[in-house]
């Protein structure tokens, strides 16, 4: 997000000084406004935005040490650099309580004021992005927009309820399209953070070469075209939450330094030496299969496990069940607002034709559905024509069946491959504790047994199961 800055305002009442200040500033791209006194100053701060302020001590009238104490009452969050040709260490504290960000001693070389002004530039930036971005927040994601009255939805709600208030971090799994981004969304909005910046970093959209830079920051001169100093989004996030979204397709080198800075919350920034240390919240997403990105060293196991805290895991669109006509209603609704449209309903036959969709882009793509109905639809009701035909759709949803079926087995034969494969996938999840894999399979612990012994799948000793869980709280599957 790029901030575009307002000018600098100049005070002093000599010439030269004033002509001098805006050469330089200028050169570096800066506005200037420049006026003689502090009375002037004050006028156009009561009627244009500045960034910061630069002032002379003595100044004809009011002083500049008047005008700081002025600055700070009035305009707390704008910064004012004083400069004097009479320095004393005396002074210099006069000028720091009086509200001076720095002080400069005359003469002094122009890349001290231009490190000072930068910082200044740097913090407005900062400042506009943070406010922006809590803005957005606060009115996009909320619980209620995560919609939807299937087990898992409703489970769902419940945990992110519980989860929030915490600073826990969270590893969101799920298909593209599935409300990821949502969900972290509506993790911050309930959180003690929520006051504080709300940071999203999507690192599939961003070159691996530049990705370190965006997350720390880089220093100036830290590669070609690093022509300044930039803070990364770590620092924006300072206080509130950080959202990694896709981070399985974060390069192995960058995961290392992202487990180093998970520890402490230290970090450099790309080109620097000093190590810098930041308060936040992450959340973490991912559209891939973990497992099998680790298990192909694609992605880091040990980081796997500083992520994986709490773990929230979003069910497809096809199986939720009705969940699909509370979406649609939801988008009708909403589009129909937005849109002006008086389209009110959605009818029986559209309804049928949306619940036997097998959504391969879940909730995305029906939004898209609704959106694309409500435009082409001439009648009160939605009906069947105004709805996609899904046959592409129905082509990228690859139907796949169980493993070692070959075709020439029975249904007998079909049924229990698929149900060992199931049992055993829960168990791997589930770290083999037949407490858990029971009560996700909505089981007994003594059917679950039955049926593994009816499998020849290996059932742990009593006892073994709970020395196989990690230590530590575990983690919630959704």
């Amino acid at each position: 997000m790029s901030v575009p800055l307002p000018p600098v305002l100049v005070v002093d009442d000599e010439k030269n000084m004033r002509l001098s200040l805006q050469t330089v500033l200028g050169d570096e791209g800066y506005a200037v406004r420049a006026v003689e006194s502090a009375e002037e100053g004050l006028s156009l701060l009561a009627h244009e935005e500045f960034f910061m302020v630069i002032t002379d001590a003595r100044l004809g009238g009011m002083s500049g040490y008047e005008l700081l104490g002025k600055i700070h009452q009035q305009w707390p969050d704008l910064p004012p650099l004083m400069i004097t040709a009479y320095a004393t260490p005396k002074l210099a504290v006069e000028a720091i309580k009086a509200g001076a960000l720095d002080y400069l001693a005359k003469p002094f070389a122009p890349e001290e004021l231009l490190h000072a002004v930068a910082r200044c530039a740097e913090r407005y930036r900062l400042l506009r992005e943070n406010t922006a971005l809590r803005a957005r927040a606060g009115e996009v994601y909320k619980l209620e927009h995560i919609v939807g009255d299937s087990p898992a939805m409703r489970e769902l709600r419940q945990l992110i309820q519980t989860v929030a208030p915490t600073d826990t971090r969270v590893l969101i799994l799920g298909a593209s399209g599935t409300g990821k981004e949502l969900v972290a969304g509506a993790l911050h909005s309930l959180s003690h953070r929520r006051q504080a910046g709300y940071v999203r970093l999507n690192c599939a959209a961003i070159p691996e070469t530049l990705l370190e830079s965006e997350l720390f920051g880089h220093e100036k001169g830290a590669f070609t075209g690093a022509l300044r100093q930039k803070p990364g989004r770590v620092e924006e996030a300072d206080g509130g939450t950080l959202f990694l979204d896709e981070i399985a397709d974060m390069s192995r080198p960058l995961q290392a330094k992202l487990l180093r800075f998970l520890e402490d919350g230290t970090f450099t920034r790309v080109g620097g030496t000093q190590e810098l240390r930041v308060n936040v919240r992450l959340i973490a997403a991912t559209n891939r299969d973990i497992v099998k990105a680790i298990a192909e060293d694609q992605f880091r196991e040990d980081l796997f496990h500083r992520l994986n805290v709490v773990q929230m895991r979003l069910a497809p669109l096809r199986e939720r069940g009705d969940d699909v006509l509370l979406l649609a209603a939801h988008f009708l609704k909403m589009f129909g607002a937005t849109m002006n449209r008086n389209v009110k309903a959605i009818s029986r036959t559209a309804r049928q034709k949306l619940l036997a969709h097998q959504w391969p882009g879940n909730v995305r793509e029906l939004r898209n559905v609704i959106e694309r109905a409500l435009i082409l639809e001439t009648t009160r009701e939605i009906q069947p024509a105004s709805l996609p035909d899904f046959q592409l759709e129905a082509r990228l949803h690859k139907t796949i069946p169980p493993s070692g079926t070959t075709g020439d087995e029975t249904l007998d034969e079909i049924v229990a491959n698929f149900e060992r494969d199931l049992i055993t996938r829960t168990l791997a999840q589930n770290h083999f504790s037949l407490t858990r894999s029971a009560e996700r399979l909505k089981l007994s612990r003594h059917a679950l047994r039955y049926r593994m012994q009816r499998l020849n799948i290996a059932t742990p000793a009593d006892g073994e199961e709970d020395s196989a869980e990690p230590a530590g709280p575990p983690s919630r599957d959704v």
